[in-house]
Formats: C-alpha cells, sequence, structure tokens
C-alpha cells in the first residue's frame, strides 16, 4: 500500500471510528441516563474487543495501522474514561468514579482476548 493509500485510509477509517464513538455513545449515555459514563464505557470495551479482533487476523502491516490505529484509536477514547472518572471524584462520587476504572479494566482486558480469540478461529 502506497504511502498516500496508507494516510487515505487513516483520513476514511479514523473519520468512521470517531462518528460511531459519537453515535455508541450518545445512544448508550441515553438509555442509561445518570451520572455513570455508561457510554464512554461501552465504546471503550466494545473498542478492545475489536482491536483484539484486529491484532488477531493476520493483516498487512499498512492495513493493521489503518485499521487498529485509525478505526479503532479514532473510536475508543482513553482521555474521556480520564476526565469522566476525575468529574466523578470530584463530584464525590467516589464508588461510580473508582467502579468505572475497575469495570474497565475488568472488562476490557477479556474483551481483548476474546476478540483475538474470534479472530483466530476464523
Amino acid at each position: 500500500m502506497t504511502t498516500a493509500l496508507s494516510w487515505l485510509g487513516v483520513l476514511v477509517c479514523g473519520g468512521l471510528g470517531s462518528l460511531l464513538r459519537f453515535t455508541v455513545d450518545r445512544a448508550v449515555s441515553r438509555r442509561s441516563g445518570g451520572s455513570f459514563p455508561a457510554g464512554t464505557l461501552a465504546v471503550n470495551l466494545t473498542g478492545a474487543l475489536l482491536l483484539g479482533f484486529v491484532a488477531g487476523l493476520a493483516l498487512s502491516p499498512h492495513l493493521a495501522l489503518v485499521a487498529g490505529t485509525a478505526f479503532v484509536g479514532a473510536y475508543t477514547t482513553f482521555s474521556t474514561w480520564m476526565l469522566e472518572t476525575h468529574r466523578l471524584a470530584e463530584e464525590r462520587q467516589l464508588a461510580p468514579a473508582v467502579a468505572n476504572i475497575v469495570v474497565s479494566i475488568a472488562l476490557g482486558l477479556p474483551a481483548a482476548y476474546a476478540g483475538q480469540t474470534i479472530a483466530g478461529l476464523l
């Protein structure tokens, strides 16, 4: 894949990933209500599953870059996860803040492993 095609792939897939993130986050957040950032949690857990899946596929380095870095990287959101956790703590909602960290890690690692395992079965 040429450099120009790689850049184009990053541009398109990054845009699609960010649009999907926006859509999923809003849909989940609307349904869950409350102050817990369920939309971000859903995005990051499904993103971990997806990145594990991409990692488990036998992709060329360029395609892995576009799929993993551009699409999944734009879809997931570490910085929002941290900011929302910080805001919960600032609002003295310590149990939800800790739960956000613990649940994200406790479910994110198995999600990534599951994605990689599923891809390996294909």
